[in-house]
């Protein structure tokens, strides 16, 4: 947990209210029942929890129609639940090519095929905009890059003159920098000679 989240107030969320006026709720019933049986008083306090519950699922039920967004799938913040997400990936779409060659070896009927086959592109296409909506490959491959590597690129060398032919190369014919390891200019397309 890093210091970012760690002191961020959080918000009192729907479930957790739900769930504290229930207890408060059941903690009334217990001090003001004197001479009550306790099956009757078991029994107000699970009346209280499932009025706390009807309570919350109705949040839940109204709450899309107040123009509140909330996620709809699990977020990514880090590397398990992206690789959670990536195997569910791939499950979802091996059993499509599946679905697939039972539908082509006879197996699957049309009816089902279609049914089938509608709700796991469905549930592809979900999962690939949750990936799609967390950090980019790029830049996921970049970090890796740049923890395996290090700050080995960012290092200055003793030598100004070797830093500058190390980085570039200039084309002779329209003047474009290129990388260092490159052999045709990115600009014209000429070789580039030894320099």
């Amino acid at each position: 947990m890093n210091s970012a989240t760690s002191t961020d107030p959080q918000a009192l969320q729907p479930w957790q209210f739900f769930t504290l006026a229930g207890l408060i709720g059941a903690t009334i019933v217990v001090f003001f029942s004197e001479g009550q049986s306790p099956a009757g008083i078991i029994l107000l306090s699970m009346i209280i929890f499932g009025a706390a519950a009807i309570g919350c699922a109705s949040w839940r039920m109204f709450s899309p129609l107040a123009g509140r967004e909330e996620p709809a799938g699990p977020q990514i913040f880090g590397g398990r639940t992206r690789a959670a997400l990536e195997r569910e990936k791939s499950l979802v779409l091996r059993s499509i090519k599946d679905l697939e060659f039972d539908h082509a070896m006879g197996k699957v009927s049309d009816k089902d095929f279609a049914d089938m086959g509608a709700r796991l592109r469905a549930r592809a296409a979900g999962l690939l905009r949750q990936l799609d909506a967390g950090t980019s490959y790029r830049q996921a491959i970049e970090k890796e890059i740049e923890k395996r590597v290090g700050s080995a690129a960012t290092r200055p060398s003793s030598d100004p003159a070797s830093t500058t032919k190390a980085t570039t190369r200039m084309c002779v014919s329209c003047g474009t920098q290129n990388d260092p390891d490159a052999r045709f200019c990115k600009g014209c397309g000429n070789q580039l000679g030894d320099q």
